[in-house]
């Protein structure tokens, strides 16, 4: 099958998503969540309180050279400064400082330093304790994890032995399992505690064992107590569902959603899993639910909005969203939102506006793409051409994909001289970019320059072999423009042991196999290509090998139904000419 040429497609992951991302969120906040794309510095906290005339002058010259690195942006600075002003002043006010600037920079081994200073200095603190087990955990040394939620334990307070446990997904599995050993001599000496059980069950769960975290909760789940352990509750909905009992899982989460409605959590998975299961109204009544129970947590007014665009009830969804950005919450997420409702119903220059606010995060580029489009629609394509030159002097890590976008949006502004010499601009710039080269490769395809397209292809599979994309472009380049059709079924070979379901590698392998005379093979994969996928250009593959095998009347069928449903495609009709088939189906 020929590559498809399109933005969404070059940029490989750059396009506009759908309702995909909700099952993913965190139940407490917005229902996605990604690294910022843009370079900026993350900012400290509000300051605590501070008697800076109880210091020494060391102390102070470390607390003013902190503070000068922070109004020049230099926070890596700041916080090497206020660890030196804890350590020599052990005041609490600066530990605390220093401490909540560590976290904001996500510096683990700072937070471990100020937690053991801070213990130094107040022995029996908790949240001090609490520090210090989880950056314990993250250097795998358990034991004195254990020692400090031990300690909290000793004071009759919350552990957090869950969250410790949540950790343990992202350690090897010889590291899971000691730390499940800890775990389990922890509750032998404290059998009545409900959270080490549980942590348990978590650890588990995350060494890929849900059967026996589901049989270690059973115990914490007896309905005729009357405070049940609700986070066990919530586990079980998961597991089951992690166990591919999801109608099971789904009918024990909407009873438990009912009983215990003050619960966001398990309101909040209950309405994840409509979504995965693609219960869409019964999703965004959920999440209605939620939002109306809890109005004071943004999060759940997006997971609203988003199904309810999903589903279609575009004046619910743009009401949620121009409330969120009115209030402040979610804006990057709720500008892009907004702007797809604007693109979709022919405003671009509100849809620009939208999309021109979207600053980080995962919908940063998929807005500048969309905009720099719309722009050069509406007459301002030097302007926007001109930011992106800006944006990637500004931003060098995201040159490459900046790059993308301007040769993609001259490409879909049917710009094909400037995009091509766009692309071998940036490939000057970045030689070993795939899709860079991949785009300019099908760039070559589209002006026939078949031996430079196929130079660039040759140059992604020597450097990738097993880029299946890639491999698929080249076999198929070959297989329409070269009788080097042996070579080319190998390549396209390689290609669907690398993806064996991709329609468009079953495609281009049942038309090489038809043009070898293969038949059989070629009806086969061809036959497997149009029921996952029957796309005009499939169809006219399929109903080609159809008609010359002789099945006249079923290459009919398959043609008129692709063309009931693309009456303005033009590969079936100049197939119908070349074949010398009727024109009127």
């Amino acid at each position: 099958m020929k590559p498809v040429f399109s933005a969404v497609t070059v940029l490989l992951g750059l396009g506009l998503v759908g309702c995909a991302h909700l099952t993913g969120s965190d139940s407490e906040e917005a229902t996605e969540s990604a690294e910022p794309t843009t370079q900026q510095a993350p900012q400290p906290p509000a300051e605590e309180s501070i008697n800076y005339a109880d210091f020494d002058q060391e102390t102070l010259y470390s607390l003013l050279a902190a503070e000068v690195a922070a109004q020049r942006g230099r926070y890596d600075v700041t916080l090497v400064n206020y660890v030196e002003a804890a350590k020599s002043s052990r005041d609490i006010g600066v530990i605390k400082r220093a401490m909540r600037i560590a976290q904001s920079l996500n510096g683990d081994n700072a937070q471990l330093q100020l937690a053991n200073l801070w213990l130094e200095v107040e022995p029996n603190n908790l949240e001090a304790h609490r520090i210090a087990a989880i950056q314990y955990v993250r250097q795998k040394d358990f034991d004195l994890a254990l020692y400090h939620m031990e300690q909290i334990l000793a004071q009759g307070e919350d552990a957090d032995f869950d969250d410790l446990a949540a950790l343990s997904a992202r350690l090897p599995a010889e590291d899971q399992q000691q730390l499940l050993k800890l775990y389990r001599d922890l509750a032998e000496r404290h059998p009545d505690n409900r959270e080490i059980r549980y942590g348990i069950a978590l650890l588990l769960k995350a060494g890929g064992d849900p059967q026996a975290a589901l049989e270690q909760i059973e115990p914490l789940l007896d309905e005729s107590e009357q405070a049940p352990f609700q986070p066990a509750i919530i586990l079980r909905g998961d597991l089951l569902y992690q166990m591919g009992q999801q109608q099971e899982a789904l009918d024990y989460l909407r009873y438990q959603s009912r009983r215990f409605p003050d619960n966001r959590k398990l309101g909040t998975l209950y309405g994840r899993m409509l979504i995965e299961e693609e219960q869409m109204q019964a999703a965004e009544d959920q999440f209605q639910s939620l939002m109306e129970r809890f109005p004071d947590v943004p999060g759940l007014q997006l997971s609203y909005a988003l199904v309810a665009l999903e589903n279609g009830n575009a004046d619910a969804a743009e009401e949620n969203l121009t409330q969120l950005v009115e209030e402040g919450h979610h804006l990057d997420e709720a500008h892009y939102y907004l702007g797809r409702l604007d693109d979709e119903a022919g405003q671009p220059k509100e849809a620009i506006e939208h999309y021109s606010q979207v600053t980080e995060g995962a919908h940063f580029l998929p807005s500048l793409s969309r905009a720099t489009y719309l722009r050069g629609t509406t007459g301002d394509l030097e302007g926007a051409l001109a930011d992106l030159r800006t944006l990637r002097q500004q931003n060098p890590d995201l040159a490459e994909n900046l790059w993308l976008i301007e040769v993609n949006t001259l490409l879909d502004l049917d710009q094909k001289a400037d995009a091509l010499g766009a692309a071998t601009e940036a490939l000057q710039e970045y030689p070993e970019n795939a899709r860079i080269r991949y785009t300019r490769a099908m760039l070559f395809d589209e002006m026939d320059r078949i031996a430079e397209a196929e130079a660039d292809l040759r140059q992604i599979v020597e450097a990738q072999p097993d880029n299946a994309v890639a491999l698929n472009a080249l076999g198929y380049i070959l297989t329409e423009n070269t009788d080097r059709l042996q070579e080319a079924r190998e390549l396209l070979e390689r290609a669907l042991d690398l993806d064996p379901q991709n329609p468009a590698i079953l495609d281009s392998v049942g038309w090489v196999h038809y043009k070898l005379g293969n038949m059989a093979q070629a009806l086969d994969y061809l036959r497997q290509a149009y029921d996952a996928f029957p796309d005009p250009e499939v169809a006219a593959h399929y109903g080609e090998a159809l008609y010359v095998n002789g099945e006249e009347d079923q290459a009919r069928v398959v043609w008129r139904r692709a063309l009931d449903e693309h009456p303005d495609d033009t590969i079936i009709p100049a197939t119908l000419e070349r074949l010398g088939v009727e024109q009127d189906l």
